[in-house]
């Protein structure tokens, strides 16, 4: 991701990671899944920090019913190592809480900046969170995460993992 990130004219290590979460149906036969009940879905949650250019630095699955701070707090605890020289990680108002803040900065020296909507009931994209919408829409694109059939977390882990090395294949071919 280092040379991705030079060929786009970046500095080698990211500095700001977008932190943010998509929930996903899944289908029958799975052990483990949970209830998301602000978007009403019966599934899994993927748990994504993207720099600016799209390329995941951390990833984490979890059931639906786990919040996003929750998620966002094991995705740091996973990927401690790997977020060391991130200084800033924005999110959407459900990162708030100084529980979440504190553990990011506590175990990688971040500070977490949430991006709230200034009015409510009008529409205004928000700076750098289409970023990670757009990583999202990317991995709609694969057959095999439009929905969760993988009975396991780790194997829904282990099939969003490729389709990011798939987008890092294409853009090189370009």
């Amino acid at each position: 991701m280092k040379s991705e990130r030079v060929l786009n004219g970046r500095e080698p290590e990211t500095s700001v990671i977008i932190v943010d979460s998509m929930s996903i149906k899944t289908t029958f036969p799975v052990e483990e899944k949970g209830y998301d009940g602000g978007k009403k879905i019966s599934g899994i949650k993927l748990h994504v920090d993207v720099d600016v250019l799209g390329l995941p630095h951390a990833l984490v699955v979890t059931t639906a019913d786990v919040g996003d701070r929750n998620g966002a707090k094991e995705m740091v605890k996973a990927h401690a190592s790997n977020l060391s020289s991130v200084a800033a990680i924005p999110g959407d108002g459900g990162y708030t809480g100084e529980n979440l803040a504190g553990t990011v900065f506590r175990m990688t020296g971040a500070e977490v900046k949430i991006a709230k909507r200034k009015e409510l009931h009008k529409f205004a994209v928000i700076p750098k969170r289409w970023v990670v919408e757009r990583s999202f829409a990317w991995l709609d694109n694969y057959r095999r995460l439009w929905k969760n059939c993988e009975r396991k977390l780790d194997t829904a882990v282990q099939m969003t993992t490729p389709a990011f090395v798939a987008l890092l294949l294409k853009r090189w071919r370009c």
